[in-house]
């Protein structure tokens, strides 16, 4: 047989890419059977709104009584609330608002917290199930159901006498909503709607995961002041929203209801904008 050294030649060429090939293939030196690594899925979320925008004026109005009878100027400034300090506006953004009436003073604030996970193997969603988990159980919330909202004093020695501990059922009147219900021994509330428990507990229908705290702190001879808590995930987004009343009178009680009722609307429609 005669040689022929152009067929030779590509022979040679074909032999040696196709032996390149195959050792620059890192599956050739992977072993049969190997596991593939799935990145875990990103959170739903990748911005955050504009927290002095989030809440609406008639929102705000309602919340913060006696702005509307301060002049014009000052409405503006309290209506635009002040903005949290932060360093990552993609992370965490807050804003807050202040009312001074005649009979209270208010407080209101909004948090967003976006988490995200750092572990490929986590994904953002179960980050911020960790954290959401972290702050329910930092409020520490009743083993079971109840009607008087707990009462948290002020942890200072001036804390009055009369203050029960976190959950107790004894609590005095000064205790309960100034609507009138007063707690007895058993754990039963007298004059309180039997079918609206007013104790820091879980949230049903808001987000994936929701509860609400309510705390009145006393401190020395001032008034006592109430705060209601609601906090919420949805996906890998962390909503706060923090709700104050002190009366202007030491004698006068904040209305655990009202409060309440007023934080889980406020709640409810920061949970439809993050989902517009």
């Amino acid at each position: 047989m005669a040689y022929v050294p152009g067929v030779a030649l590509l022979v040679a060429l074909v032999a040696g890419c196709s032996a390149g090939s195959e050792a620059d293939d890192p599956a050739a030196d992977s072993k049969p059977g190997s596991p593939t690594v799935t990145a875990a899925p990103p959170g739903k979320y990748r911005t955050l709104p504009e927290s002095c925008r989030a809440v609406p004026r008639s929102t705000l109005k309602d919340l913060l009584p006696g702005t509307a009878d301060m002049p014009e100027e000052q409405q503006e400034k309290v209506y635009e609330g002040t903005a949290t300090v932060t360093y990552d506006t993609d992370r965490k953004v807050g804003c807050r608002w202040k009312s001074d009436a005649p009979d209270a003073s208010r407080n209101l604030s909004i948090d967003f917290e976006r988490v995200v996970s750092y572990d490929p193997s986590v994904s953002d969603d179960n980050a911020a199930r960790e954290v959401y988990a972290t702050k329910e159980d930092a409020a520490a919330l009743p083993a079971s159901a109840g009607t008087t909202p707990r009462e948290k004093p002020s942890g200072s020695a001036s804390a009055s006498p009369g203050a029960t501990p976190s959950g107790s059922p004894s609590g005095t009147a000064s205790a309960t909503p100034s609507g009138g219900s007063s707690a007895d021994p058993s754990g039963s509330t007298t004059g309180a709607d039997p079918d609206q428990d007013l104790r820091p507990r879980l949230l049903d229908e808001l987000g994936d995961a929701a509860f609400l705290d309510d705390a009145l702190t006393r401190a020395g001879s001032t008034a006592q002041h109430r705060t209601v808590s609601v906090v919420f995930r949805t996906s890998n987004v962390i909503v706060t929203v923090q709700y104050t009343e002190q009366p202007a009178r030491v004698t006068e009680v904040p209305d655990s209801r009202e409060l309440q009722e007023k934080a889980q609307a406020l709640a409810r429609k920061l949970a439809e904008t993050l989902s517009d």
